[in-house]
Parts: C-alpha cells; structure tokens; sequence
C-alpha cells in the first residue's frame, strides 16, 4: 500500500514524528518486517546495513624514523542493535555516501598512532597484531559511530629508502645461495636422472636393434634358405641321378669286366695253358725220346755184353741150350730199339708232365731189366736147363707192362 513501508533485510527503516517510541530515541527503528507510516504526520528515512569497504593508504613514521607507506583495506557495517543504528543515523543518514571516507580517515589516525610505536621487522612480521591493535584502538571510536569492524588487513607495506629490501638483503641471499644450492642439487640429481634415462633409453635401443638385428638375420635367413631351397633341392636331385649313374656305370664296368673275364680272359688263359701243357708236352717227350735212345744203347751194350760172355761160356762148355739163349739175346737189342722206335714214333700226350714222364721211363725200364734178369738166370743155369730141352723167355717190348712171348 501507500503508506505501507517495508525495509529490505539489510536495511533500517528510521520514523520520525511518531509519538510512540520504544527507544530512547527520536525516532523508531523498524528491521525486518513492515510498518504504516502516517502520512505529512511521520516521515520515514531508510539506513543501509550493507556490507562497506573503506581502503586506507598513508605514509606512517616507524619508531625506527623510517617513512613507510602502509596500504590497509576496513570491513565494517552499521551495527545491527538500535544503539548502533541511531548512533549511525544521527551521523551519516544524510551522507551515507561519504561513511567509507569517514571511517577511513579514522582507521588511518589509528594506523599511524600503532605504526609509530613498533619498528620494521614488527611490522612487517607481526601484521595481524598490527592489525589487531588499530582495530583495538578505534573501537570506542567506531561504537560511537555504530560501526561494528568485520576486518582490517594490511595488504602492502612499501619502502622507499630499501630498509625493507637491506634487512632482507641477507637472508634474501641466503635463501638465494640455498636455492642456488637447491637448483644445483635438482639439476645435478635431474642430470644424473636423464643420464640413467638415456642409459637406459640406450640399453633399450641397444636392445631393440640387437632384437631388429636378430630377427632381420633370421628373416634373410629364411629367405636365402628359401631361395636356395629349389637348386639344392635341383643339385641333390642332379647328385642322386650321378650317384646313380656311377653305380651304373660301375655296375656295367663289372658286367664288362666279368664278359671280359669269362670271354676273353680265360679263354686266353685256358689257350695258354692249353699251349704251354702242349709245349711241355712236346719238350718231355723229346727228352723221353732222348733218354729212351740212350736207355736203348746202353741196354744194347749191356745186352750184348751178357750174349758175348753168355755165347763164349756156352762155347766154352758146349751148351747148346745156351747157345739158343744167345741167339735169343742177341735178338734184344733188336727189340729194345723197335720199343724206344715205337715209343718215339707214337704220339703221345703226356698230361701230367715230368711225372708222367718218369712213370713211363719207369715202366720201359722195369721190362728191360726184367728181360735182362731173366737172360742173366738163363745164363746162371745152363745145366739145370740142358735136361728140360726148351726154355722160356718173356720180354716186354710195350710200355705200360705189355709183354710178348720168345720160345725157342
């Protein structure tokens, strides 16, 4: 409605010209909630709650003598009782406007009076206390004024004779040495890391390559191995096929030698030793030949020896019968030489060599001296003989033991 006024939750609604006051003050204070206000009769005026910001810059003289410029920012409303809304409204409903200004002025005041009582190194280590302090000494001033200090912060301190900047001079380079120090150490610790990085990085190229190298040697490998597969293949083929034609070729070189053997070879050994039995032949009967003539010339001899003292005793005595022996004697020679003619004329093949040879000799020799013995006993015996009017002799004129009869 019209006469109606409702204050918004951070807002004090003032009437004035009402008779009925809870406060002892002037005025009524209305807060959260509405109220009729009469009209030409009362009037109503609104005080802000709201949160206010003042910002303080001033140059404050430590008890050191050092000039310094302090910069520090006030929180602060208008309290929320009604003490400290009629305190405010009395002394800034009308220049709300200027309420930042005003209590900036008195922090400043208190900022200087602290400030002035402590020295650099208080101020710049011990700001809350700073802080503490100015709100602490403008208390009695802000509840006069109905403001309530939410904060109070001393945000930057500046030097302009380098007080500051000197006295941090020291441990400034100390701190710097030990980041100095610090930096050094991580970028030794970082360099002796990027070195065991690259060592390994290393090792595992190292790796990596070997490991190419490995597969690739087998992979070349393989194709060499597959591209040597079909000559090798083609060359162990071409190898078995000489390896057969040689056993071929050996196996009709046996063959032939064999044909060789059974056609020509010995063929030609069984002529040779067909000639050579032959030519032995030839030679042992030629030497038969010879030793027969000689055996008959020397049985000759010795026969005729026997018939001419066979024939001079039988003179001697008159023994006819020997006389007849002698005749037969003398006929010996005769058959002896017709025997080693026979012998010489006839072809003999004599297989068995000398030996055969001998056997025969042997044989022609044994008949002549059964011949000769049997003259000899004839010639022994004359009177044993002379009464029996015939004697006997068997003389063999064959080889081989054939004997012919002589009677006479």
């Amino acid at each position: 409605m019209f006469f109606w006024h409702v204050p918004a939750p951070n807002e004090a609604l003032l009437i004035s010209g009402s008779k009925r006051q809870v406060q002892e003050t002037q005025f009524r204070i209305v807060t959260g909630h509405g109220t009729f206000v009469l009209p030409i009769k009362q009037k109503a005026r609104i005080l802000s709650l709201a949160l206010r910001e003042a910002e303080i810059v001033e140059e404050c003289i430590t008890i050191q003598g050092i000039r310094l410029n302090v910069r520090a920012v006030a929180v602060f409303k208008v309290g929320d009782d009604p003490v400290s809304i009629a305190n405010a409204a009395r002394r800034f409903l009308a220049e709300q406007n200027r309420v930042e200004e005003l209590v900036g002025r008195v922090f400043a005041g208190h900022l200087r009076s602290i400030i002035g009582g402590l020295t650099v190194e208080q101020i710049i280590r011990e700001r809350d206390r700073v802080a503490q302090e100015i709100k602490d000494g403008s208390h009695a001033e802000m509840e006069k004024l109905g403001i309530v200090v939410d904060a109070l912060q001393i945000q930057e301190i500046e030097d302009n004779t380098n007080y500051i900047n000197n006295l941090a001079a020291p441990h400034a380079a100390a701190v710097a040495s030990q980041a100095r120090i610090a930096q050094a150490k991580a970028d030794q610790e970082a360099t002796q890391r990027e070195q065991e990085a690259m060592a390994l990085k290393a090792e595992y190229e190292r790796d990596v390559a070997i490991k190419t190298a490995g597969f690739a040697a087998e992979t070349e490998q393989a194709r060499a191995a597959a591209a040597q597969a079909g000559p090798l293949a083609a060359a162990k083929a071409s190898q078995d096929v000489i390896s057969e034609q040689t056993k071929l070729a050996q196996r009709q070189a046996e063959l032939a030698a064999q044909r060789l053997e059974a056609d020509v070879r010995r063929p030609a050994d069984a002529e040779a030793y067909r000639q050579r039995t032959i030519a032995e032949a030839q030679r042992d009967q030629a030497k038969f030949v010879a030793d027969g003539a000689a055996y008959a010339e020397r049985t000759t001899a010795e026969a005729q020896a026997a018939a001419n003292t066979a024939r001079a005793e039988s003179l001697r005595q008159g023994n006819q019968e020997l006389i007849a022996a002698n005749r037969i004697i003398e006929s010996l020679p005769a058959l002896v030489e017709a025997a080693a003619r026979g012998l010489a004329g006839s072809n003999l093949t004599i297989l068995n060599g000398t030996e055969g040879v001998n056997e025969v000799l042997v044989g022609l020799v044994g008949q002549g001296m059964s011949i000769l013995d049997a003259l000899k006993k004839a010639t022994g015996s004359t009177t044993g003989a002379a009464g029996n009017g015939a004697t006997t002799v068997q003389a063999s004129s064959r080889p081989g033991g054939a004997s012919a009869p002589a009677t006479t």
